[in-house]
């Protein structure tokens, strides 16, 4: 006589009382960030800032000091440029502390964006293999990009003493020094909100990734990086309310050097733009974690 044996169904109902950490459910349509998750993995994303950094330059030879060299070299080519064949005004200020403090605002918020449009794709053997909240990540992205910005910055004030001493006409401001972090932590909010949203639509559409960085070159003409802003035509200034790059770019020169700087209108309209992008980054990117394994 054969014996019908049937293991009876799990109650899935209690899966989250029988000790396990975390329960993964679907979501619904309305998407909910949870924050204190992401927060409960701030270590995690330490070992990827460390891992980050560490891998970046493990085999080259000048290490980070390509750090200094680029934004001198890339100073260099817009003072030959833009200084001495465009004769784009400067403000008053010396052309290559002028190009030179623009750079290293814009590398900052163009390293947070193009290392975040690409989470998903350099991420996904990571991501198929274990849980956590993927956010994570952009975060580890954004504080990786502090350490070039921070030593980019010394350069830069380094550089304005030597200006200052050798009897140029400038001066270093150091209320700089209180106003930089607050700059910096609008600058990575929306390089990550506007990198997280690509993240999101190249899980769909590949090419995407392909564009970002084009993309990325002309919205740095876009954004008074080479040229002043008060340069630019009253009737073309409403764009700039729409570029959340100008007020940062432009602000970092007038605490630092004492240039003109953009109203507040620029400044509220460019707030606005940003936490408008952040929202959307987030949202999406969350959305997209479902779908993005099947797809990258």
């Amino acid at each position: 006589m054969t014996q019908n044996l049937q293991t009876p169904a799990p109650d899935l109902s209690k899966v989250d009382q029988d000790g396990w950490d975390i329960v993964i459910r679907p979501r619904g349509k309305v998407v909910a960030v949870d924050l204190r998750s992401v927060w409960a993995y701030r270590d995690l994303a330490w070992l990827f800032f460390k891992r980050d950094f560490i891998t970046f330059y493990k085999q080259t030879i000048l290490g980070p000091l390509w750090y200094l060299i680029q934004p001198v070299v890339t100073a260099l080519t817009y003072f030959i440029v833009f200084g001495k064949i465009a004769n784009i005004s400067t403000n008053g200020l010396p052309p290559f502390l002028f190009y030179m403090s623009g750079i290293v605002m814009w590398t900052y918020f163009s390293t947070c964006l193009s290392n975040n449009a690409e989470v998903f794709s350099k991420n996904a053997s990571l991501f198929g293999k274990v849980y956590f909240p993927r956010l994570v990540v952009p975060l580890s992205v954004a504080m990786s990009g502090l350490v070039t910005f921070a030593i980019q910055f010394a350069l830069l004030t380094v550089v304005t003493v030597g200006f200052v001493l050798s009897g140029a006409n400038v001066s270093l401001h150091w209320q700089v020094f209180a106003a930089v972090p607050l700059l910096v932590l609008y600058v990575a909010a929306l390089g990550m909100g506007v990198g997280l949203i690509v993240s999101a639509m190249t899980v769909r559409f590949r090419d995407l990734a392909y564009v970002t960085g084009f993309v990325i070159q002309l919205w740095m003409y876009a954004t008074p990086v080479v040229y002043p802003f008060t340069q630019i035509p009253q009737k073309y200034q409403w764009f700039f309310h729409l570029n959340p790059m100008t007020a940062p770019v432009e602000s970092i020169r007038q605490v630092m050097f004492g240039t003109p700087g953009v109203g507040l209108s620029i400044w509220a309209a460019n707030l606005v733009v940003t936490v408008v992008l952040l929202v959307a980054g987030v949202i999406l990117f969350s959305r997209a974690e479902s779908l993005a394994m099947d797809t990258v």
